[in-house]
């Protein structure tokens, strides 16, 4: 029997279809470019499609076996194991590559090529080779950590892999970049995961109220500018505070009169229409969304207790095998398997989730360096760069994304719905088993490096503490309006009227 883990040409259309829709919907469409374009897209798509080799990783390693703990006659051979094993390796080998080369190449070279035509400089030439010069260093930054990787084997008692394999050099580079991708988990899924209910929930304030309120606002600005423009009637000319004053209130009646031009065409649009028909389906999806969250953060939390409780500590990277404390959504997938494909659809959900929610807290708090904001994420107004950002965070990201599934369903990610076959001597006080249970191999890459792990623990922590206060900063948050994001003070007019028409 063959296995194949790379997606079918099908999956392949939908992947591309939704991250070009995904990407155009964000795209400004005054300094759109084809190559940043197709770069995002790419980078989105290979980002989605690694998140779905967990579940293909978890289902063929249950698939081997059945109910009874005994292996199929297929797989009852050590050699057809080893090649399916091997394929799915394999597969995570092409997509880590893969994302090395996107982070540490391919995005740097594009976003650095636009960087430098920024500053206006017209030649081509000089774009190419500064966007390369910094590339490099990102280079030599992958070359150092596979290098360091190669040096030696510092695992967790896991003697799976040869150390001629490359797996080794490859797994402390992507072990590394995990870490970046779990202060992204900690900063943007946990603000995602209650933001995005919540929005649901709580849904968009009234256009027509909005309008009445900016046509409020603009009689009011106008009514000051007047003020001070009667102070020069007699021809003395106005102060430099006033000047001031008056320079601040004509920018502010500008964007005024943007938003009600947008709240006008959002009034007409039918797609707002169609929303509030489907209020009552966002307010249960919201509601969902958020019982999904508390879950998921309840059994982290368990999780976590379970290490502190029951692993060997530090030196170990808190590594347990099986599960001592009752995880509600390891139980939850333990008890789906009988009812096939239900356990697989479920850990397929959870990713994508993980996926969707990382997208919302992008979304909603923009792409921050510590406490300086870069850039913003916003319909028809995100600049090249920033959508370059967005898709390698994201990269990042779903990196992290797997480990935060083991620690969610640890026993489940591990084995899947495996089960083995117990002997019990004539005596009656000695086990031993006769089959055993075949490891992911996503376990495997997560726990090779056992500092690693210890770091990701903590993490997990940050994690949860950093949900709770998103979560009650999302509930002191009012509605947003219905042309959120679409109108601000540093817009131009010329951008504006591209937007409306």
């Amino acid at each position: 029997t063959a296995f194949n883990c790379v997606p079918s040409s099908y999956n392949w259309c939908v992947i591309l279809a939704f991250c070009w829709v995904y990407i155009r919907k964000f795209q400004s469409r005054q300094e759109s470019e084809v190559v940043s374009t197709i770069t995002a897209i790419c980078a989105l798509a290979i980002a989605l499609i690694t998140s779905a080799l967990l579940p293909v990783d978890i289902f063929l390693v249950s698939f081997m076996k059945y109910p009874n703990g005994t292996y199929k006659e297929w797989a009852a051979n050590n050699e057809t194991r080893g090649h399916i094993e091997d394929t799915v390796l394999y597969g995570y080998y092409t997509l880590y590559s893969i994302i090395l080369f996107c982070v540490f190449l391919w995005i740097p070279f594009v976003y650095f090529y636009y960087e430098e035509r920024d500053d206006d400089t017209g030649n081509k030439c000089s774009q190419v080779k500064n966007a390369l010069k910094y590339t490099i260093g990102f280079a030599i930054v992958c070359v150092v950590l596979l290098l360091i990787g190669g040096q030696g084997q510092i695992c967790n008692g896991l003697s799976v892999f040869p150390s001629t394999d490359g797996l080794p050099a490859l797994s402390f580079s992507i072990s590394t970049l995990t870490l970046i991708g779990m202060l992204a988990v900690i900063t943007y899924t946990a603000y995602g995961m209650s933001v995005l209910p919540l929005n649901l929930i709580k849904g968009t304030r009234s256009v027509a109220y909005e309008r009445l309120e900016n046509t409020e606002d603009i009689d009011d600005v106008e009514h000051q500018i007047e003020k001070l423009k009667s102070k020069c009637k007699d021809g003395r000319p106005l102060s430099s505070k006033d000047r001031r004053n008056l320079q601040e209130l004509e920018g502010k009646l500008q964007v005024l009169q943007r938003r009600g031009r947008h709240l006008e065409i959002a009034e007409r649009n039918c797609c707002t229409k169609v929303g509030s028909a489907l209020r009552p389906f966002k307010i249960l999806l919201g509601i969902f969304f958020i019982l999904v969250a508390l879950l998921f953060t309840i059994a982290l939390f368990i999780s976590n207790l379970d290490k502190a409780l029951h692993s060997a500590g530090i030196s170990s990277g808190f590594i347990i095998f099986g599960t001592n404390l009752t995880n509600p959504l390891n139980e939850l997938l333990l008890a789906l398997q009988p009812v096939f494909p239900l356990d697989y659809i479920l850990i397929t959900i959870i990713t994508v989730y993980f996926v969707l929610t990382s997208m919302a807290g992008i979304r909603n708090m923009g792409i921050w360096f510590f406490w300086i904001r870069l850039y913003k994420i916003r319909p028809k107004r995100t600049r090249p760069q920033a959508l370059l950002f967005l898709c390698m965070i994201l990269l990042l990201i779903v990196l992290h994304t797997s480990y935060m599934i083991y620690s969610l369903a640890p026993q489940y990610v591990m084995y899947g719905s495996q089960k083995y076959l117990v002997q019990v001597s004539k005596n009656l006080h000695v086990f031993c088993f006769t089959d055993q249970c075949t490891v992911t191999r996503s376990y495997l890459f997560l726990h090779k490096f056992w500092f690693f792990s210890t770091i990701y623990y903590f993490g997990n922590w940050a994690f949860i503490g950093a949900f709770l206060i998103g979560l009650v900063v999302s509930c002191c948050k009012g509605k947003k309006s219905v042309i959120e994001g679409e109108v601000e003070a540093d817009d131009s007019d010329i951008s504006d009227d591209e937007y409306v028409h």
